[in-house]
C-alpha cells in the first residue's frame, strides 16, 4: 500500500478517534438507517472501484493512442505539477460542485451529500455513484498521473484530503483558534485560503434563514479561495444550528446512491409540503 494512502487513513483515523471521543462517531443527532448505507456504499465504491478504474481506465486508454506521452511530465518542477493539480483537479471541482447547486439534474447526483442532518467525517465521500464518476477533475488527474506526475498527485491528495476530512468533521479545530486574539490575522488568511469547519459547514447549513448558512455559496473544497476569487464566500466564523436540506421531499438510500436509475420522489408526508421553493431553485 502507498505510504500516501497509509497517511490518508491516518488521517481519517485520527479525526474520527476525535469525533468518537468528543461527538460520538457512531451515532449522530438525526441520523437514519438510510445514512450509514449510503456513506458506506458510497465510500467503498469511490475508492475502490471509482476512481482507480478512472486512472487504470485512462492509462489504458492513452497508453493505446499516445503512448510517447506516458512520463513526458515527470521531471516537471514540483510547484509546476503541483499547480496543474490545483488548477485541472481544485478549480474544475469548485466549478462542478457550484453547477451541482445550479441546476436540478446535477443536484440529484450530490443531494446525498447534503442530506445528512449532521456534520461528520462520515460525509466526506458521501455522493450519488455517478457524481465521482462524472467529476472532470478525477478524469483530469488521471491524465496528469500518465502523464508522469503520480508522485505529485499522491502528495497533493494528501494535503487535499486532510483538509476536506477536517472541514466536515464536527469537532471544529477553528473554532477554538478564532477566540485568541493574535492569531486573528493569521485565522484572516487561513479562511481565505482552505475550507474550514466554519466556511464548509455553512454549505451544509439546513435553513436559508440561520445567518451562519451559505447553501449556495462556500463550494469550496481544498481551496477556499476560489470561493473569493468568484463571488461566493461567505465568512462568519459561526456555525449553523441545523443541518440538511430543506423544502424538498425525502429521498431514500437507493435515490440518493442511484438516482437516475432508482426515480426521484416527488411526495411529500401528508401535510408536510412546504410552500417556499426548493434549495435548489
Amino acid at each position: 500500500m502507498p505510504t500516501s494512502t497509509l497517511v490518508i487513513i491516518a488521517i481519517y483515523i485520527g479525526f474520527g478517534l476525535l469525533e468518537f471521543l468528543r461527538s460520538d462517531l457512531l451515532s449522530k443527532p438525526e441520523q437514519t438507517r438510510d445514512d450509514a448505507i449510503v456513506e458506506i456504499v458510497g465510500g467503498v465504491m469511490l475508492l475502490m472501484f471509482t476512481q482507480p478504474a478512472i486512472i487504470a481506465g485512462v492509462s489504458l486508454g492513452m497508453g493505446a493512442l499516445a503512448p510517447e506521452w506516458q512520463g513526458v511530465l515527470s521531471n516537471l518542477n514540483v510547484f509546476a505539477a503541483i499547480l496543474l493539480f490545483v488548477i485541472g483537479d481544485d478549480l474544475t471541482q469548485y466549478w462542478w460542485h457550484r453547477a451541482s447547486h445550479s441546476t436540478h439534474w446535477l443536484y440529484n447526483l450530490h443531494r446525498a451529500h447534503h442530506d445528512a442532518r449532521y456534520m461528520s467525517i462520515r460525509l466526506t465521500y458521501r455522493n450519488n455513484l455517478f457524481y465521482y464518476a462524472m467529476m472532470p477533475g478525477i478524469w483530469i488527474s488521471a491524465v496528469l498521473v500518465y502523464l508522469g506526475l503520480g508522485w505529485v498527485y499522491a502528495g497533493y491528495l494528501v494535503v487535499k484530503l486532510a483538509v476536506i476530512i477536517g472541514a466536515h468533521s464536527d469537532v471544529a479545530w477553528d473554532k477554538p483558534l478564532y477566540r485568541i486574539k493574535w492569531l486573528s490575522p493569521v485565522m484572516w488568511v487561513v479562511e481565505r485560503t482552505i475550507s474550514t469547519p466554519a466556511t464548509h459547514h455553512a454549505h451544509h447549513g439546513r435553513h436559508a434563514d440561520d445567518p451562519a448558512v451559505n447553501y449556495k455559496g462556500n463550494f469550496g473544497n481544498l481551496l477556499f479561495f476560489w470561493d473569493v476569487l468568484f463571488g461566493t464566500a461567505k465568512i462568519t466564523r459561526t456555525y449553523p444550528q441545523s443541518f440538511g436540506v430543506e423544502n424538498l421531499p425525502p429521498s431514500g438510500w437507493g435515490q440518493q446512491l442511484a438516482w437516475p436509475i432508482v426515480p426521484e420522489n416527488k411526495e411529500y408526508p401528508d401535510g408536510e409540503e412546504p410552500a417556499a421553493a426548493p434549495a435548489t431553485a
